[in-house]
């Protein structure tokens, strides 16, 4: 759709007053789930990592990449089974995860971001998070299935990715971690995420999901609720407006802002340029959670 100039610049005019608040500051982007799919989508969105740099924010990425891992899986004759949201990941699909993020998934959004005229750096989530083991069981089809190689980040060794965000380089990272033994373990990005968010002590942290953001009705796009407090959200969660998988990611969002992290963004990943739409217009177009 053509504009005018007027409005063109307009737009610009409504970014200033966030790059000037913002410059400087460090935000930190889970991205994954469809967002990851569609390659057009996937330039508009790695064009706003750019953007984001160049005007003097600091991104810092931390990718998923669950679909591709259920086709490699899927290749290797391995079914994709899910535990309380979490991918069952034994021995053999443990390396396949390392494989499909490390090798394939990081190294593509490094390139990309590097011929869009910005400057990324890749991370192997192992080398960031120390993860620890999660005991976790479940009968699936009648068999009881172990979750197996799945961790959560119990810390962060953030020096090397906070050394690049200094030098003016947006750290891309995968979520695996290793334990202090060197046993590498599946990560969930949105924990994962949310710890990294909470040892920087971003400004922001940022969700791209499949979803617009919080919705009273899951089925109406036009339910969405623009903004909340942490407070609201346990109350959202007792009425099962908030349910599924929903609930791990903003329990995870709200541990981040109670250890320092100043804003958490949930947003629609179809959406073009979704980044830029959030951080720079008035309305922004998904759900903010802010400090009670």
């Amino acid at each position: 759709m053509l504009t005018t100039p007027e409005v063109r610049s307009e737009c610009l005019i409504e970014a200033l007053p966030y790059i000037q608040k913002y410059r400087g500051q460090t935000f930190v982007i889970k991205y994954g789930g469809s967002a990851m799919e569609e390659e057009q989508i996937v330039d508009k969105f790695l064009r706003d990592i750019v953007f984001l740099e160049a005007v003097g924010i600091n991104p810092v990425l931390v990718h998923g990449g669950g679909k591709a891992i259920t086709a490699r899986m899927k290749d290797a004759g391995l079914q994709a089974r899910f535990i309380e949201g979490l991918r069952a990941t034994n021995a053999t699909a443990i390396k396949i995860v390392e494989e499909t993020l490390d090798k394939e998934i990081n190294p593509s959004i490094v390139s990309t971001i590097n011929e869009f005229g910005g400057r990324a750096q890749g991370f192997s989530g192992k080398n960031v998070f120390i993860a620890r083991k999660l005991q976790k069981q479940a009968v699936i089809e009648g068999e009881t299935v172990d979750i197996g190689f799945v961790g959560e980040a119990q810390e962060v060794n953030a020096g090397a990715v906070s050394e690049a965000v200094h030098a003016e380089i947006v750290p891309v990272i995968s979520p695996i971690g290793a334990t202090p033994d060197g046993v590498v373990l599946n990560v969930n990005a949105d924990i994962a995420a949310a710890a990294l968010a909470a040892e920087l002590q971003a400004a922001k942290l940022i969700y791209v999901t499949d979803v617009p953001g919080i919705m009273r009705d899951a089925s109406d796009r036009e339910s969405l609720i623009p903004s909340v407090t942490a407070k609201q959200v346990k109350s959202l969660i007792q009425q099962k407006i908030i349910a599924g998988g929903m609930i791990p990611k903003v329990f995870s969002a709200i541990s981040a802002m109670e250890r320092g992290v100043g804003k958490i963004h949930m947003i629609g990943g179809h959406i073009q340029h979704c980044l830029l739409l959030e951080i720079f217009t008035n309305a922004g177009i998904g759900t903010e959670i802010v400090p009670d």
